[in-house]
Order: structure tokens, then C-alpha cells, then sequence
């Protein structure tokens, strides 16, 4: 391997965006926080790295496996590199922000690093932004978190989207109620995430029939709703089932179009969440575009918010028109070009003067070049 070879390899999982990408996602990113923003949620900015007690605090737990860890040299104790925001935005607002007002709505846009990649996003690195919503434990909390999601979405161009919602605490519970043991608790729970038939065939049969018709449940909202009202259900699952009901009738009151769906047994994927949760997808897309829910603060306050990742959003963003560029010729004045891109142009200065001003711009993918004061196309 050539020496220029091996300066571009990057570790598996990592790798460079280049334009005109970079630059798109950096303005999907403020247009997502900005809608965010109107709503009414403010922007926190954490360090991407952390004392390790800190970030592995509260819901931090539950992404430990995902997280770099590192020596800091000045204070000799271990840090983290952050994979996760959601649960910096959790420290900020037990601590640093304990005594704010409640409700208190935070938002964010920051990169994050894991240890691995998934099948389903090979990326190790990649950026989030989310909104977080800490305070009050109520349906129309829980609500608000779907329909910003969706309407920021919606903002930046993003089409066909659905929204999935789940109960990830409903299978623990439902297990706890059979009275499962641990193991035996863990397998029905991935074989839920699963739909795996076989192995859920092989749990003792009251427990199989439970399971099995909690994950026939799964479907569009008002029929799973329906189902799932109809199954015998643990007493302390009731409430769960409930707020889902409720949280489902907020969202198509309020956004009658969207695409909504119901998976009682899904888990997977929500490490830390306590309550609904949801996945949003795009039709035609590979990934989740984000994730929610509600879950507790270290402290044991009640919230709820989501993330979206910017690498599945930006396969759901239709392409960004470039802006028109405009050569300016070596010497042109500074005022000249001041009020060129006053216009809304891009300019791409001439540092020395050229034979073919017209060949020149094309060689550096300009689309105009000035000519007596003017922005001429070039053929």
C-alpha cells in the first residue's frame, strides 16, 4: 500500500464527509434544532468526553457497553467518550439545571462515538440531535416528543415516515408476572424483539401463549390497540397500556395523516426507556431515522424526548441544489464580490491572472464567471 493509501484508511466504522454532503448535513442539523427551538426547547452543548462516573450515571448505565473509555492525564480518573447525548442532556437537567422551571425542554446536535457498529448502521461515528422534554409525567408530554419529531422531519423533506410505538417495560413486566426466572425472562424477551416462533414455542405453555399473543398484537394503531385491550394483562401492566392508548389518540388527533403503528413487545434498542417509546422510519430507507420515549433521571424524575441519527436522516433528505458559483476574476474588487454573495452567490476568487477566464471557472466547477461587473453562465 502506497504511502498516500494509507493516510486515507480509517478505522472500521469511521469515515470522512466530503462536500457537498458535509455542508448539507450541517444545515439539516440547524434546521432540525430550529424547529426544536420554535417550540420552545433551549440548546445545551455537553463535552464529548466526560468523567466516566458521570456519563455512566442515571440512564448512562445502560449504554456502558457502547462507550470509549480513556485515561485523563491531568486528573488520572477515567473518562468516556460520549455515545449516547440523551443521557448528558439527563445529567445537565439534575444538576446543573435542577432548579430550572418545569416543564424544562432542552434540545441538541452533537457527534457521537461507539464501541461497534450494527448491521443496520455499520457507522461508529456518526452525528444526533433530539429534544428533551423533563418534568411532567403525562400523555400529552409523551405526545409532544412524537408530533416534534415528526413536524422537524417533515421540515428538512423527509417523506413517507411512520411512527412505531412500544412499551418496552410490558415484557419485563409481563415475565415478572409468569414469575420467569432471569435467563428464562431474557430469552422470551429477545425472541419477542425477534418474532422468533421457534424459541418461543419452547417456553412452557402459559408462557408461550402470553408472549405469542402479545407480539399478535403488533399492527396499525387502532387494531393493535383493540387487541391489546383484549388480552389478560398483568394489574401494574394496565396503566402502561392505557398511556398508549392515550398517547396514540393525541398523535392522529393532532396529525391525522401519519402513519402510526403499534409493536406492544418491542425492546430492543431502548436501553434505558421506562414508559412509550417510539421508532420513526421512512419508507424506502435503511435504518431507524430516531428514537424516543420516556424514561427517569438519575434522581428518579420523570422524562421523555427522542434522538434522531443524522446518518438515516440523511438517506430519507432529498438532495440539496447546489448554490450557483460565480469566478471572479483576479483583481476583481472586494466591494464587487461584498455584493455578489449579498445576492446569494457563492464566489470562488481568481488568485492570478489566467489566459481562459471561462476555462478556468469550469475547471473549479463554477457555473457563472463575471464579466463586466455582471454573472455571465458560462455554455
Amino acid at each position: 500500500m502506497d504511502r498516500d493509501a494509507d493516510l486515507a484508511l480509517l478505522p472500521e466504522g469511521l469515515h470522512d464527509d466530503l462536500p457537498p454532503f458535509a455542508g448539507h448535513e450541517a444545515v439539516t442539523i440547524e434546521r432540525l434544532v430550529s424547529r426544536f427551538e420554535a417550540f420552545g426547547y433551549e440548546r445545551v452543548k455537553p463535552p464529548l468526553v466526560e468523567f466516566e462516573q458521570s456519563l455512566l450515571a442515571g440512564p448512562g448505565a445502560r449504554v456502558a457497553r457502547h462507550m470509549f473509555r480513556l485515561m485523563d492525564p491531568i486528573s488520572q480518573r477515567m473518562m468516556g467518550v460520549r455515545a449516547d447525548m440523551t443521557t448528558q442532556v439527563a445529567r445537565i437537567a439534575g444538576s446543573r439545571l435542577a432548579g430550572a422551571p418545569r416543564p424544562l425542554r432542552l434540545c441538541y446536535a452533537g457527534q457521537v462515538l461507539r464501541v461497534r457498529g450494527t448491521q443496520l448502521r455499520p457507522e461508529r461515528q456518526y452525528a444526533q440531535c433530539g429534544a428533551e422534554l423533563i418534568g411532567p409525567d403525562a400523555a400529552a408530554a409523551d405526545a409532544e416528543a412524537v408530533l416534534l419529531a415528526a413536524e422537524a422531519l417533515a421540515l428538512v423533506g423527509v417523506s413517507g415516515l411512520s411512527v412505531d410505538l412500544t412499551v418496552p417495560s410490558l415484557v419485563p413486566l409481563l415475565a415478572e408476572a409468569q414469575g420467569l426466572s432471569p435467563e428464562l425472562a431474557e430469552t422470551a424477551r429477545v425472541a419477542s424483539d425477534a418474532k422468533d416462533g421457534a424459541v418461543l414455542a419452547a417456553l412452557p405453555d402459559g408462557v408461550r401463549q402470553s408472549f405469542e399473543a402479545l407480539g399478535e398484537a403488533a399492527g396499525p394503531a387502532e387494531t393493535a390497540l383493540a387487541r391489546l385491550a383484549a388480552l389478560e394483562m398483568p394489574v401494574e401492566a394496565r396503566p402502561l397500556t392505557e398511556r398508549l392508548a392515550e398517547v396514540a389518540a393525541a398523535v392522529t388527533a393532532a396529525q391525522p395523516d401519519i402513519t402510526l403503528t403499534i409493536d406492544p413487545g418491542e425492546s430492543r434498542g431502548f436501553e434505558y426507556q421506562s414508559g412509550v417509546s417510539f421508532t420513526l422510519f421512512a419508507r424506502g430507507v435503511r435504518g431507524e431515522l430516531g428514537r424516543g420515549g420516556r424514561y427517569l433521571l438519575g434522581g428518579g424524575e420523570p422524562a421523555t424526548g427522542f434522538t434522531l441519527y443524522l446518518d438515516s436522516v440523511m438517506r430519507a433528505v432529498p438532495a440539496q441544489a447546489p448554490v450557483p458559483a460565480v469566478y471572479l476574476p483576479f483583481g476583481t474588487p472586494a466591494a464587487t464580490s461584498a455584493g455578489l454573495r449579498a445576492e446569494g452567490w457563492r464566489t470562488v476568487q481568481g488568485l492570478a491572472a489566467v489566459g481562459d477566464v471561462a476555462a478556468e471557472a469550469r475547471r473549479l466547477d463554477c457555473s457563472h464567471v463575471l464579466r463586466d461587473g455582471t454573472a455571465v453562465a458560462l455554455s
